[in-house]
């Protein structure tokens, strides 16, 4: 049995060992490293294990990491596995990453039925790490029930964990009037849940009158198709007192329920995966350039030329998309 074999038998046994050693893999940047995650992630790939798939996001300080130990100690505590892949952001000048989720969610570390693994960002437009994709897939071929995202601040480009995700939250803390223009209307637009967090002590009437204000912007957006009337829904948590998390928990479920027996489920996961087959060619095209040296001495003297105005950048991507033609 080869190296890949045996870590792919070790993760389809749930062994978290060998799913850390598995992410890490398919985190590497290294040709070789590449290669053998596509030989793994091809192993595991007929396991035919799904995940529920739960993206978060929210402003810094809003207590995201407060609510994925809270909420997913409460599925824990169900019998629920619970993997938990925390994009923290990466330095733009080092790359360097603080990986502190940890650190805030000790209780659910320490958790046997919890798997938590923070990532860098390494600078990802939407704070999504490019491989996130693939650890969900590693932790769907592990036997984990629920895959929770975090994802890096708040923003239209954070349609991104969108499009790997089945259900969508977005947390936000409590406070109304001005406090709607802090989110933009394209999240809004993708959340399939808000949640107002830290509704406990002298904040709960604040955020139930925040809950009341962004229900009253929801029905101004145009409803979205497949999804049941009463979607998007807002909804009160306080992950300090652990209070309305089995109702936050109840509607993931009906929401997840509705669209399985509507079918929007598997075309949305058939869409996705296609989604990433493109992505990926895109991404083995532009380091094909940068491994032949005939490409990339013409990459870098286009680009040279369109960054003074010289070229259109149209006129000049088509240049080399006929070197690419020619059998690169």
């Amino acid at each position: 049995m080869t190296t890949t074999e045996t870590l792919a038998a070790a993760v389809l046994n749930g062994d978290r060992r060998a799913l850390a050693r598995a992410i890490t893999l398919v985190e590497s940047a290294r040709a070789d490293h590449r290669e053998a995650a596509d030989q793994l992630l091809e192993a595991l790939a007929g396991s035919g294990r799904q995940a529920l798939r739960i993206g978060l996001s929210g402003t810094p300080g809003v207590g995201k990491s407060t609510f994925i130990e809270a909420f997913g100690t409460s599925l824990t505590r169900s019998g629920k596995r619970v993997a938990v892949l925390a994009v923290d952001p990466s330095s733009a000048r080092s790359g360097g990453s603080i990986l502190g989720d940890k650190t805030r969610m000790e209780h659910l570390a320490r958790d046997p039925l919890a798997f938590i693994r923070p990532s860098p960002s390494q600078t990802e437009l939407g704070g999504v790490a490019r491989r996130t994709r693939d650890a969900v897939a590693l932790c769907e071929a592990a036997g984990f029930d629920v895959v929770l995202i975090e994802t890096v601040g708040v923003g239209q480009s954070e349609t991104l964990v969108s499009a790997m995700s089945d259900i969508f939250l977005l947390l936000i803390a409590p406070g109304g009037g001005d406090e709607l223009q802090g989110v933009k209307r394209g999240i809004m637009e993708i959340a399939d849940i808000i949640l107002v967090n830290k509704a406990d002590g002298d904040l709960k009437p604040v955020a139930t009158r925040t809950a009341a204000d962004y229900a009253g912007a929801l029905r101004l957006l145009r409803k979205r198709e497949g999804d049941p009337d009463d979607f998007p829904k807002v909804l009160t948590v306080s992950s300090l007192e652990e209070t309305g998390l089995d109702a936050v928990w109840a509607e993931i479920s009906a929401l997840a329920g509705f669209r399985r027996d509507s079918g929007y489920w598997q075309a949305r996961r058939q869409n996705q995966a296609r989604g990433w087959f493109e992505d990926e060619v895109r991404q083995g095209l532009l380091r094909r350039l940068a491994a032949d040296a005939k490409a990339d001495a013409l990459m870098q003297g286009l680009r040279a030329e369109v960054e003074t105005g010289a070229r259109a950048p149209g006129s000049a991507a088509a240049e080399v998309l006929k070197l690419l033609t020619k059998g690169l």
